[in-house]
């Protein structure tokens, strides 16, 4: 049995568009960065200052904010620079390695807040409650504005969807910080300092987990969680007059937002393989939402 082969390639260009909403998120993303970036500075030298360790704790998960907001930004900046001959998909990649490496970091600074709190408990320091509480209402209060900001933004990008997530984890930081300190003002009870931001870095270790997860996933060329290839395999043969079968689907994603697929086909000896080709494609972006697909048709002949 022979084959004809012909080849059929789609492009997805959907995500060049809206240039309004890009740049309302570029904008709002940019001024969050630089909020939360300079307050997190302001709370480092405030926990260093007066000895908190919730406060440093909110101040690793400030960073990790500042990180994501600024891998957000990066992406929106890069996704306006088209593709070039030895970048061919262009640089979307550049974010999801970003945020594998941003992971990584997130699960060194957790180790480091554990190590310290365990240290703090068996011998706990002395810690300016009144320094501590006025950082802490500041970090809180930025949180508040930058969660503002974000809110205005395009809330379906994968992009600012996960920055408003690092930000709300920031703002229980903010939170716990402020508990830690009105208790140590009332109390004198030092503990509690170490033991909240436990729950801090617990906080980390989460956003770590995921973020190191989603990322090593498709950077490891794992396929989209929306795309199965055996509903591939069976759907499109029984919706498209003329096609036998599919094979060799492989699916992968530039980034979340990105999926792309390649497949190969056998359409029956008479069929019209350019029309076969589009029905596919048009397939393939109706029901399981691949803009991107390299198809190729073999017409089986006798």
């Amino acid at each position: 049995m022979g084959l004809h082969h012909h080849h059929g390639h789609s492009h997805g260009h959907s995500r060049h568009g809206h240039s309004h909403t890009g740049e309302n998120n570029l904008t709002r993303v940019g001024i969050a960065a630089l909020f939360t970036g300079l307050f997190m500075l302001a709370e480092i030298a405030g926990g260093l200052i007066s000895g908190s360790l919730a406060l440093l704790a909110d101040a690793g998960h400030m960073m990790t904010d500042f990180v994501a907001l600024s891998m957000a930004w990066i992406a929106f900046t890069l996704a306006k620079r088209p593709a070039n001959w030895k970048h061919t998909f262009g640089y979307d990649r550049f974010t999801i390695l970003a945020a594998f490496v941003n992971g990584l970091t997130l699960f060194l600074i957790a180790i480091w807040i554990l190590w310290e709190a365990v240290i703090r408990l068996r011998s706990p320091g002395d810690i300016l409650a009144g320094p501590m509480l006025w950082v802490a209402i500041g970090g809180l209060v930025v949180n508040l504005l930058v969660f503002k900001i974000l809110m205005g933004a395009d809330q379906e990008n994968l992009n600012i969807r996960g920055a408003v997530l690092h930000v709300l984890g920031d703002l229980l930081g903010s939170v716990a910080a402020i508990i830690a300190a009105l208790v140590i003002m009332k109390t004198g009870w030092t503990p509690i300092d170490p033991i909240l931001s436990v729950l801090v870095a617990a906080l980390i270790l989460r956003s770590a987990w995921f973020l190191v997860k989603d990322s090593a996933h498709i950077l490891l060329e794992g396929a989209p969680s929306h795309i199965d290839r055996r509903a591939i395999r069976e759907d499109l043969p029984a919706n498209i007059e003329g096609l036998i079968s599919v094979d060799h689907i492989h699916a992968w994603s530039i980034t979340p937002e990105r999926p792309m697929l390649t497949l190969e086909a056998l359409a029956t000896e008479d069929a019209n393989i350019e029309v076969i080709s589009r029905a596919i494609k048009a397939r393939l972006e109706s029901e399981f939402h691949i803009e991107h697909a390299t198809v190729d048709v073999g017409r089986q002949s006798s």
